[in-house]
């Protein structure tokens, strides 16, 4: 299928903070488990990453901030001289690309095991991830996390700060705070898996304190301007039950506008629902909105979910972050502004294989001028 050039919003110029990008198309965060089993970024992620620098803006994959808060194997890492060395030559990559990149802070929180960092899990309360999870030798069943003591709470905000200094230093241009998906913040929002009774629990208030907190702290290390934070309101993934949705991002929204970040980059997002809207009129400064495809249809929309991102771009939103659509087609914007197919997704490669297979190995467009020229899907074997 060859859709039509259209010339809209999405490949028009934006000022985010002090970076001009050079459309609305963001490459969202994507775990694809390509890195060294000490977290370092291989020269592989560098590739892979310049090949996509045509994005607006790259937020490159969840990467920890220490050692606990590690998920799954080969996730990369923020938190030793190594990993910034190891990214350094990612984001060197992508600048002589002519890319902007964002680097993903992301703590798993219950999500993890000791098979993989070495460490009992920690989360806000001891209750365990209702699944198995990914190790070296297997799904294995989880672990009952170690509940956060109040010194294990400060230690991991100035993890998250201290990992955001480290990610300048790496040549990022900011961080991006991952609060959603299940993770560690989005356990601390969640009733089913913050049970806690002290300062960080039970009200609304307190749930949203140790987000609110990390932004906060984030962004008096390296800069409000230089920090997003990420929600996905509802999202029930990795057994996450909020409980008072409607309730925790309005006040999540007023304990995080006086800092001020870059941007608020909210997961799942449709237009129609109540509580988007909500949020886009009481957030003041820039949205990015990630289009809710998945709900709609497992398999990746014909269009790579343009149609979706300027729906959005139409009800408010400013930045518009695509996945799938980016993890197999390294010329995405090209395609999209051309009216050009895309290339199929090969799903079986997104994760825990290695290797350039699904990775790097995606093909562009065809010669230089020859838009039109059709596209070889690539099948796996």
């Amino acid at each position: 299928m060859t859709n039509a050039p259209v010339n809209n919003g999405l490949f028009a110029p934006f000022r985010l903070g002090p970076l001009d990008l050079q459309n609305r198309l963001v490459m969202a965060p994507l775990t694809r488990n390509r890195a060294g089993a000490d977290g370092v970024p291989q020269p592989i992620m560098a590739t892979y990453y310049a090949q996509r620098a045509s994005a607006g803006l790259i937020i490159a994959e969840a990467t920890t901030p220490n050692a606990v808060g590690q998920t799954y194997p080969n996730i990369p890492a923020i938190h030793r001289p190594e990993h910034v060395t190891g990214w350094r030559q990612v984001t060197d990559a992508v600048r002589a690309a002519g890319g902007r990149m964002f680097l993903q802070l992301q703590h798993g929180g219950r999500i993890g095991h000791p098979d993989n960092s070495g460490l009992m899990p920690v989360a806000p309360s001891p209750v365990a991830l209702p699944d198995t999870i990914h190790t070296p030798a297997g799904r294995r069943p989880s672990v009952v996390p170690r509940e956060m003591t109040a010194g294990d709470i400060r230690s991991t905000i100035a993890d998250f700060a201290q990992a955001a200094r480290n990610a300048v230093a790496a040549g990022f241009a900011g961080v991006e705070v991952h609060a959603a998906n299940g993770l560690l913040l989005h356990q601390f929002l969640a009733q089913n898996t913050n049970r806690r009774t002290d300062a960080y629990g039970g009200s609304v208030a307190n749930r949203v304190r140790f987000v609110a907190e990390t932004a906060r702290a984030v962004a008096d290390a390296i800069g409000p301007e230089r920090v997003g934070l990420r929600i996905s309101p509802a999202n029930t993934v990795n057994g996450i039950d909020e409980g008072d949705t409607h309730r925790i991002y309005p006040a999540l929204l007023d304990a995080v506008g006086d800092i001020g970040p870059a941007y608020l980059h909210v997961e799942l997002a449709d237009p129609d629902d109540a509580l988007y809207r909500q949020l886009r009129d009481d957030w003041s400064g820039v949205l990015m909105a990630n289009p809710d495809l998945m709900r709609r249809s497992p398999t990746l929309p014909a269009d790579g979910g343009r149609s979706a991102g300027e729906r959005l771009l139409a009800s408010g939103a400013d930045l518009i972050s695509l996945g799938r659509a980016f993890i197999a087609n390294p010329d995405l914007v090209e395609r999209l502004r051309a009216g050009a197919p895309l290339n199929p997704l090969r799903e079986q490669y997104s994760m825990y294989v290695g290797g350039e297979t699904g990775y790097t190995d995606y093909p562009a467009l065809g010669a230089a001028g020859d838009l039109r020229r059709p596209v070889l899907a690539v099948t796996g074997g």
